[in-house]
């Protein structure tokens, strides 16, 4: 059997080998302790090669200075919307990843892959510091065919959970139709959870907000 290479001590970039862990698919694994202070187990060769240099911390520093240094808009907010929407659809750890990534909501590439991409489709789009990125289809993906510039209230009208109604040939959600009708919200959403038509929802007058609003008979 060829003798195995004692790699204790020996350092490979930011990585200092500690002691053999085990040999696997002819692979020897040590564990590695990174100048940042995180340990970690890979094979050996990875070291000697040249194609590890870090726990994964020196590629992330990297990353954010080439941000830094190549549009100097890390700390814009753009830049922090860029990020917010690949973590909510790639970041099984974020809690509304459900919503997104969990759901089969992508980025493109043109924009997962450069922030410049996106920030250009931004400006010419209409981007204003008051406005949110909305999808125009809820089951589409970030792409700019299907992206738009919207107030809360807009991307609020647009969100899949909507109910809609159909009244004189017109399609509303809840809150249009309240305000087109002058008409509390919560007044048209507990009228319509109780199944009243939409004759009777716009006629039947409000005596009692409060009382309606907890019951309505």
């Amino acid at each position: 059997m060829k003798k195995m290479i004692d790699y204790t001590e020996k350092k490979y970039g930011y990585l200092t080998a500690l002691e053999f862990i085990k040999r696997e698919n002819k692979k020897t694994y040590w564990k590695c302790k990174c100048d940042c202070g995180k340990e970690i187990i890979i094979p050996i060769t990875y070291l000697t090669s040249g194609d590890t240099k870090s726990c994964g911390c020196y590629r992330k520093k990297v990353a954010k200075n080439n941000a830094k240094t190549i549009h100097n808009m890390s700390k814009s907010r753009l830049y922090r919307i860029w990020i917010e929407i690949k973590r909510r659809c790639y970041n099984i750890d974020r809690e509304n990843y459900k919503y997104y990534g969990g759901r089969g909501i992508i980025v493109c590439d043109e924009w997962k892959k450069d922030f410049m991409s996106f920030y250009n489709w931004a400006i010419k789009n209409g981007y204003k510091d008051n406005l949110t990125i909305d999808r125009i289809n809820n089951d589409g993906n970030y792409e700019p065919n299907n992206c738009r510039w919207a107030t809360i209230k807009e991307q609020n009208n647009n969100m899949r959970t909507n109910h809609y109604i159909y009244y004189e040939n017109k399609k509303y959600t809840m809150s249009q139709f309240a305000e087109k009708y002058n008409i509390p919200y919560y007044i048209v959403k507990n009228r319509i959870r109780h199944n009243w038509s939409i004759d009777k929802i716009l006629n039947t007058p409000i005596i009692n907000k409060t009382i309606e609003n907890i019951k309505i008979k």
